[in-house]
């Protein structure tokens, strides 16, 4: 338990560790010690605020750097909506996140959820290392004493603590029917943006891989296509085997952690057409479709592998029991929210800001050996401490590797060619999460690269591109880990618009 705690403890400070390395200092000063909020007549002083908005800011820059590469960007004065900057919109969830934190420490005894011995010497331990480990120049510009560091983190425990018994009550029963899964492969012959003697070239390639899928039902998918053309290849997926009526199930996430096939891509039913999947509830196992299924932008050659996927349907389950879960805490922490008595300082919550020239720079993944990385190594030295390490994104992400194609592009446009696993593409994208662009999803035109198959993206982003062609525009669904380092994003389903710019041959 002591080494969890200890854990728990240093993992919270993980966002503002490195706050010592700022940039566009010019701010006015803050006073930490006035109050910000009153939850409840509880008093929620500006220093706390400071520190989630901090951490926050550079959790997002870390993530924007994993997708971008680099670092010259702009953020947070740009306008976001209603005349906000995304910016002033950061320190309000901050406010909010920090006001919800007291109410949960409020309401633990009410879970049976305390604050151990070895907690609190954690806890206490992490908070003067920070004290330590930065300099008094960026204490003061943070505006935080070690008292509010510890609330923080005792905030940020109490939150980890209380999520399991919030949750413990939700219904676990999944039966088959609902969650019943089938999996199939497919090859996909995209005719998007191209002529119409283009076109009846594919809809041929498509045909003869039928055909020659049809030859050898058991045959491997990928090496017929291949045969076609060494740009083809098979890919896998599961989709709701039953037919159901729009409710919560409908959309979630699926089998994207169970194995699949050869090529180890996995999707859900929201990623294909309805053509494609009407024509798959009409199969059998081992059966191929007996023609080529046309939409508006590919042609679909597909083979049902299993009616009933009892592993992709038992970890469809675990995926339906999960946003059961996420709508039960979602839905008791709103109700806290909107219950409790909230008064906030409008005018000192404006007195913290987050701006474009004013940056905190987290850690990269193997410090340099500095004398400065030195001072900091008992706190930083945590594998999961490292706040540029953010779930999901790899060390094939550098965070210190600014693409040379952003510059000198040498990709091809060539839009016969086809992203296949191995490919290095250059892409732009903006992600949305309910229809609106967040912070750090964007690569604003500037256009990055990525190595297909390497995992360096969340989720399976990088499975969702393989097929397309220079020029193509790709809807790319993936959902954040619960766990995920930016809260505002934890657990939630993004979809990216990306653009294929091209392909390095």
């Amino acid at each position: 338990m002591k080494e969890m705690t200890k854990k728990t403890a240093v993992v919270a400070m993980a966002g503002i560790m490195a706050a010592g390395m700022l940039t566009g200092c010019g701010e006015k000063k803050l006073d930490g010690s006035k109050t910000v909020a009153t939850v409840d007549e509880t008093k929620i002083p500006l220093g706390v605020v400071s520190l989630s908005v901090r951490e926050g800011q550079m959790q997002t820059e870390a993530m924007y750097r994993s997708y971008m590469g680099g670092s010259d960007f702009d953020i947070w004065d740009t306008e976001a909506e209603k005349g906000k900057t995304y910016g002033e919109q950061a320190v309000e969830e901050s406010l909010k996140d920090v006001e919800l934190m007291y109410i949960m420490k409020a309401k633990a005894a009410d879970y049976d959820v305390e604050l151990t011995d070895e907690d609190e010497k954690a806890i206490a331990e992490a908070a003067a290392s920070f004290m330590e480990a930065n300099s008094e120049e960026t204490i003061a510009d943070l505006a935080v004493t070690e008292d509010q560091v510890k609330t923080y983190l005792e905030l940020q425990t109490y939150k980890q603590k209380i999520h399991d018994p919030i949750i413990a009550d939700v219904d676990k029963n999944v039966s088959d029917e609902e969650a019943q899964q089938s999996s199939f492969e497919y090859v996909s012959v995209s005719t998007a943006d191209l002529s119409d003697d283009e076109i009846k070239e594919k809809k041929e390639d498509a045909q003869k891989i039928l055909d020659g899928l049809k030859a050898d039902p058991d045959g491997d998918f990928s090496e017929i296509a291949k045969s076609v053309d060494d740009s083809y290849s098979s890919l896998s997926g599961t989709f709701d085997a039953n037919e159901t009526s729009e409710d919560e199930d409908t959309d979630d996430e699926d089998a994207e952690d169970a194995e699949d096939a050869d090529d180890g891509s996995s999707s859900y039913s929201g990623t294909y057409p309805e053509e494609v999947i009407d024509v798959l509830r009409t199969l059998d196992d081992g059966e191929v479709a007996s023609d080529i299924i046309e939409t508006d932008t590919a042609y679909y050659v597909v083979k049902l592998n299993k009616k009933d996927d009892e592993e992709a349907t038992e970890t469809k389950k675990e995926s339906i029991i999960s946003t059961r879960e996420q709508t039960l805490y979602t839905d008791t922490t709103e109700k806290w929210l909107d219950d409790a008595d909230i008064k906030e300082e409008k005018k000192v919550l404006k007195t913290l800001k987050v701006t474009d020239n004013h940056k905190y720079v987290a850690p990269t993944a193997t410090p340099a050996p500095t004398e400065e990385a030195a001072e900091t190594e008992e706190v930083t030295e945590t594998p999961e401490a490292d706040a540029t390490e953010t779930p999901e994104v790899t060390e094939a992400a550098d965070t210190t590797t600014t693409p040379e194609a952003t510059e000198a592009p040498s990709y091809s446009t060539d839009t016969s060619l086809t992203v296949k696993d191995g490919d290095t593409v250059n892409i732009d994208y903006v992600g949305k999460i309910d229809g609106t662009a967040f912070d750090g999803g964007s690569t604003n035109g500037q256009g990055t690269d990525l190595e297909i198959g390497s995992g360096s993206y969340i989720d399976d982003f990088e499975d969702q591109l393989v097929g397309a062609h220079p020029g193509d525009e790709v809807e790319v669904t993936v959902t954040f880990p619960d766990d995920y380092g930016a809260a505002d994003l934890a657990g939630k389903e993004a979809v990216f618009d990306v653009t294929v710019n091209g392909i390095y041959e």
